[in-house]
């Protein structure tokens, strides 16, 4: 445990015990986002750009993690277990952790699977969005 003689840490461990429902609500408000970055992957799985596919999925899942955390006014703190952490929240979708990490574990190679992977990352995405 941190020493803590003066009361700062304890000071600002009192000021972040509440969510803010204005940061879960914008959190959740920006995932129109998702669908911009899964149109701009499908260009470029077109020409069969696994790479650029890939980096556009991980924006999406990170996305989608901060929409369900905003909604269930749950802190965030970093990208380490972040799917994890939203698959345990009240009002992810089924298997929103298994999905989410089996976009990101196979994007694929061709056209064909990277259109299929970002097919797969629009439902999921409807789905976060309701």
């Amino acid at each position: 445990m941190l020493g803590d003689p003066t009361g700062e840490l304890t000071a600002l461990r009192a000021e972040t015990a509440d969510y803010p429902p204005a940061l879960g609500a914008a959190l959740v408000a920006g995932g129109w986002e998702a669908g911009l970055l899964l149109d701009g992957a499908a260009k470029g799985a077109a020409g069969g750009d696994s790479g650029y596919v890939a980096g556009c999925l991980f924006r999406v899942v990170g996305v989608l993690v901060h929409a369900l955390h905003g909604r269930a006014g749950r802190w965030l703190v970093n990208e380490k277990g972040m799917i994890a952490s939203a698959g345990r929240l009240p009002g992810a979708p089924p298997d929103f952790a298994a999905r989410a990490q089996a976009l990101l574990g196979a994007v694929g190679r061709t056209p064909a699977e990277l259109a299929a992977t970002i097919g797969d990352a629009r439902v999921l995405a409807a789905e976060v969005r309701g």
